[in-house]
């Protein structure tokens, strides 16, 4: 079978190395892709994620078997819908059930009414009535643009100045452009995040391994937040006798939700999930695998994968077929210096045959392409170095060691993806 990979960061070169590893799987292409896919075999298409029609002629005239769209913006512009009336299959949810992710306001809207708990909330369109709703209840609150902005549209207000100064970047000076005509102002939550992702088919919900993402840009969780600067795998505080009661929480009212409006939904949905002293809350919804975490997950995905997502597609997964190791895996962001804002794109990166001899490590590419043969950085985070170990302490040490043979002028890492974990006890394997 022939597969298109839409997107260009670490999450689509690890899509592209687990698909690669089925049986049944011929050719990979990406679009656009990265120098990491470019090095899996797959043909990079030089279409941008955004280009619907593009991406859907790409697939009409190589005659795709399964297209996976990576990101969450090919998703929100309907490239499902596109891909159905061609007839050709799709890994992921159509336009109507993106809104998850597309518009947090949606998703909240949906929580509320089928009771999935959720922090309490209120939406505005109007800058000043935000402000005003803030000078009256005061700081801490989370503030959130409604629309798409790369995971780097939450803020998380300490004080009530933090507070305004994020309504006006959002909503006045448009720092993430028509993702804030709407803000949502949410209660602040105390508890420890974890990620819960499921495999759908339109009915089932078949979860995968619990997951902790670092969205912060610094070590202690300082700094803006950002799309993520690491990730492990099994996450100790959900263990596997919790999964399926969070499934049945978070998850399964949703689909039914959304089947009842008539749009089942396929494909990964991933449920950020804080762990409250009164139990458990959905801070958010993703509609597509999250990236770093996409990385580690599929470092212990047994499975094939191929075979995984034209069965979610086709309406008819078979839980049987989706199996994990028992190893944990992590994986350490390498951004380039000035992240989440502005960087320098362009420097050489050296050092990545030596880091993948160490056992057990493989290096996704985030934001990298190929020019004059050389390697170079050509996006904010540039690598993820992802590392299986049969525990915790192993994956992480061995990741580390891994990212001390990389070399890039102007690159930063946290010290202490994992860290976490490593001082909670054990909740059992997940």
């Amino acid at each position: 079978m022939r597969i298109l990979v839409i997107g260009s960061g670490g999450r689509e070169h690890a899509l592209v190395w687990k698909l690669s590893q089925s049986p049944r799987v011929d050719e990979i292409f990406a679009a656009p892709g990265n120098g990491g896919t470019e090095r899996e075999g797959a043909i990079n298409a030089r279409i941008a994620a955004d280009d619907i029609d593009g991406l859907v002629a790409l697939a009409q005239k190589e005659k795709m078997d399964l297209v996976v769209p990576g990101p969450e913006l090919p998703l929100t512009l309907g490239i499902v819908d596109r891909l159905r009336q061609t007839g050709i299959p799709s890994f992921g949810p159509d336009a109507y059930c993106a809104r998850l992710e597309g518009s947090k306001a949606f998703a909240k809207r949906l929580m509320t009414k089928t009771g999935i708990p959720t922090a309490k909330y209120a939406v505005f369109t109007d800058a000043e009535a935000a402000k005003n709703h803030i000078v009256k209840f005061g700081a801490p609150v989370v503030v959130k643009a409604d629309g798409l902005a790369a995971g780097k549209g939450v803020v998380v207000a300490k004080n009530s100045r933090e507070a305004l100064q994020a309504v006006e970047d959002i909503m006045v000076a448009r720092a993430f452009g028509a993702a804030g005509d709407k803000v949502i102002l949410e209660e602040y939550l105390r508890g420890e995040e974890v990620s819960l992702l499921c495999f759908c088919d339109g009915e089932q919900a078949i979860p995968l391994p619990s997951a902790q993402d670092h969205k912060a840009a610094y070590d202690n969780d300082q700094g803006p937040n950002t799309g993520g600067m690491g990730a492990y795998s099994p996450a100790p505080m959900l263990g596997s006798a919790d999964l399926e009661k969070m499934v049945d929480v978070a998850v399964l009212p949703a689909l039914k939700e959304l089947a009842s409006s008539g749009h089942p939904f396929t494909g990964v949905l991933y449920a950020g999930l804080m762990l409250t002293g009164d139990g458990p809350r959905v801070l958010e919804y993703n509609t597509r695998f999250g990236d770093p975490e996409c990385q580690p997950l599929l470092m212990r995905l047994g499975g094939d994968l191929a075979r995984i997502m034209l069965d979610c597609a086709s309406g008819g997964l078979d839980p049987a077929n989706v199996v994990w190791n028992k190893q944990t895996a992590l994986g350490v962001v390498l951004a380039a210096r000035g992240y989440p804002h502005a960087c320098a794109k362009g420097q050489v990166i050296q050092g990545i045959e030596e880091a993948e001899a160490i056992p057990g490590v493989k290096v996704f590419h985030s934001g990298t392409a190929v020019k004059d043969s050389v390697l170079v950085s050509s996006g904010g985070r540039v690598l993820c170095v992802t590392a299986l170990g049969d525990d915790l302490a192993l994956a992480q040490a061995a990741a580390y060691a891994a990212l001390k043979k990389i070399r890039m002028k102007n690159a930063f890492y946290r010290k202490d993806i994992g860290d976490k974990g490593l001082r909670r006890p054990p909740a059992g394997f997940a």
